[in-house]
């Protein structure tokens, strides 16, 4: 895979990653949150960083299949890459 091609995977993704960490902690305090009834027993600031990565990881997962799907099934199947 080509820098281009990280560079279009993941700078979308992780722009997308800062908007929707934004939108989802404006609306949710990490204070709050609970796993199966009891309290995350994480910092605020572990849950932000969290939170943060798993959006970056839904994001260029769907960048990558966008890219996937755009290229040519030559480039995919060609042995050089």
């Amino acid at each position: 895979m080509k820098t281009q091609d990280w560079m279009s995977i993941l700078w979308p993704a992780f722009l997308l990653a800062c908007a929707t960490e934004l939108l989802v902690f404006a609306l949710f305090d990490p204070a709050d949150l609970q796993w199966r009834g009891e309290a995350l027993g994480l910092s605020p600031q572990a849950v932000y960083t969290g939170g943060f990565f798993v959006f970056w990881l839904l994001a260029a997962s769907a960048s990558a299949l966008t890219l996937l799907l755009t290229k040519p099934a030559k480039e995919i199947n060609s042995p050089e890459g």
